[in-house]
C-alpha cells in the first residue's frame, strides 16, 4: 500500500506515470452527473449548488437533477436551469447518469434502479445500515463511494470537517436562542453587558465541533469551559481560539461541580453503544440549575446525556429534572444553504478531477484521499470494517486495482 505521506496530491497519488495522467487530462472526459432530490424530509442539503453546477457545465459535463432536489437548501430549479441543469420530473431519467449524487444513503426503490458500472456518492452512515443495504448493492454491480471517508492532502476528512464547524456554531446559536425566550428559557442573553455576569458555556470535546462551539460562545461574550478525555485535544483547542480558557480533562467530580453553575451544556462527543455509562449521568443533570439547556449533536448515536432522547426539529425540545434538552440530531440540515456550499465545495473539485482523470474509475486509481471513501468497487466490497460487521467478504481495493 502506499504511503499517502509523501508529498502526494490529493488528485494523484503515483499509481501510474506522470506523463500517462498529463495526456490523460488533455484528453478529459464527459460526465453525466445526476442529483437526487433527498427522499429523507429531514435531509434539507443537496451535493451540488446551482453555481457548482455552471462550473461543471462550462467544462462540458452534463447534469440531470430531480425536480425539486435543491428546495430544501432554498435554491429553486429555475436557479439549476439557469447555470445549465437538465431537470426531470422522472426520477428514473435520474439513473441513466453515470455518477449519482445523494446525501443520504439511497433508499431500497433507489437502488433497485440502479444499473451495473454506476457509481454512487453518498453518506454511508453505517450505525443505522442493514446487511440487506449492502448485498443488495453488491448484486446491482455499483461502485459506492462514502463521501465522508473520503480524506483530503491533509489527511483530513473534509466533509466531516466542514459539518463539525457548521455544527459547533449551531449548537450555540440555538443555545443561545432558547436561552433568551422566555416561555423556554429564562429571558437572558448568552452573553454579558456591564454590570452583568455573562452565562457559563460547558463544551464536552475539544475536537472541531467544540473548537467552533467555543469560538462562538467566545465572541458572544461568555464564559466558557471546555472537558475532554485528551489532554492533548484540549491543549490544540487553546491554540486555535487564542484565548486563556478553562479547560479540564473528564473527571466526573470535576464535571459535576461544574454543571452545577452551567447554562448550556453543548455535548459534541458520541457515547459507543457497547459503553454502560454515561458522560453525564442522571443525577448530574438532576443537580443543574433550573433552566440550564444540554445540546447533544451525537443524540441518535448515542448520547453522552443519561436523559437524552432523540427528538426532531418540528417538536425540538423537552424539559427533564427542570433542564431544558434539545436533541436534535443533524444540526447542519437546520442551516442547509451554507451546509449545501461547503458540500458542494468539496464535490465540485472532485468531479471536474475525475473528468480530468478520464473517468471516476481511473480517479479511484490515481487519488489515495477518494480510494478511502469507496466501500464497494463494482460490486466487491472493499470495505473491512462493514464486513467484519455483517459476515461478509471484503477485499482491500489497492490489491485488487493492481489485480486489474
Amino acid at each position: 500500500m502506499e504511503d499517502p505521506g509523501k508529498s502526494l496530491s490529493y488528485y494523484q497519488s503515483g499509481m501510474i506515470p506522470q506523463e500517462e495522467i498529463i495526456d490523460r487530462e488533455k484528453k478529459g472526459k464527459q460526465t453525466l452527473i445526476g442529483l437526487l432530490r433527498e427522499s429523507d424530509s429531514h435531509e434539507t442539503r443537496i451535493a451540488l449548488t446551482p453555481q457548482g453546477v455552471d462550473l461543471l457545465v462550462s467544462q462540458g459535463h452534463r447534469v440531470l437533477m430531480e425536480r425539486g432536489a435543491g428546495e430544501g437548501a432554498r435554491f429553486s430549479d429555475h436557479d439549476y436551469a439557469e447555470a445549465g441543469a437538465e431537470i426531470q420530473e422522472n426520477k428514473s431519467r435520474i439513473f441513466e447518469a453515470e455518477v449519482l449524487l445523494k446525501i443520504s444513503p439511497l433508499t431500497g426503490d433507489e437502488i433497485r434502479n440502479l444499473r451495473p458500472g454506476k457509481t454512487v456518492i453518498s453518506s454511508l452512515q453505517l450505525a443505522t445500515r442493514k446487511e440487506t443495504y449492502f448485498r443488495e448493492l453488491i448484486r446491482h454491480k455499483v461502485t459506492a463511494i462514502a463521501f465522508e471517508l473520503v480524506r483530503d492532502e491533509l489527511m483530513e476528512f473534509p466533509v466531516f470537517r466542514s459539518m463539525c464547524e457548521i455544527s459547533g456554531l449551531l449548537a450555540v446559536n440555538i443555545g443561545a436562542s432558547l436561552m433568551s425566550r422566555e416561555k423556554i428559557g429564562k429571558g437572558i442573553l448568552l452573553g454579558g453587558i456591564t454590570g452583568i455576569t455573562p452565562a457559563e458555556v460547558v463544551i464536552l470535546g475539544a475536537g472541531v465541533a467544540g473548537e467552533y462551539a467555543a469560538r462562538a460562545a467566545l465572541g458572544m461574550g461568555a464564559t466558557v469551559k471546555v472537558f475532554d478525555h485528551s489532554i492533548t485535544a484540549l491543549r490544540a483547542l487553546k491554540h486555535q481560539v487564542g484565548r486563556e480558557i478553562f479547560t479540564s480533562v473528564l473527571h466526573p467530580p470535576v464535571l459535576e461541580k461544574t454543571l452545577k453553575s452551567a447554562d448550556l451544556v453543548i455535548s459534541t462527543l458520541q457515547r459507543l453503544h457497547q459503553e454502560s455509562f454515561f458522560l453525564v449521568p442522571e443525577e448530574m443533570v438532576v443537580g443543574m440549575k433550573e433552566g440550564a439547556i444540554v445540546i447533544d449533536r451525537h443524540v441518535d448515536q448515542g448520547s453522552s446525556f443519561e436523559t437524552g432522547v432523540l427528538s426532531s426539529a418540528a417538536d425540538p425540545v423537552y424539559i427533564r429534572h427542570q433542564v431544558i434538552h434539545y436533541m436534535v440530531p443533524n444540526l447542519p440540515t437546520l442551516a442547509p444553504r451554507t451546509a449545501s456550499i461547503a458540500l458542494s465545495n468539496f464535490f465540485l473539485p472532485m468531479l471536474l478531477n475525475q473528468g480530468r482523470s478520464g473517468g471516476i474509475q481511473q480517479m479511484i486509481r490515481d487519488n489515495w484521499g477518494v480510494r478511502q471513501g469507496v466501500y464497494l468497487y463494482n460490486g466487491v466490497l472493499t470495505h473491512a470494517m462493514i464486513g467484519d460487521q455483517f459476515g461478509m467478504p471484503s477485499k482491500d481495493i489497492d490489491l485488487l486495482l493492481a489485480a486489474f
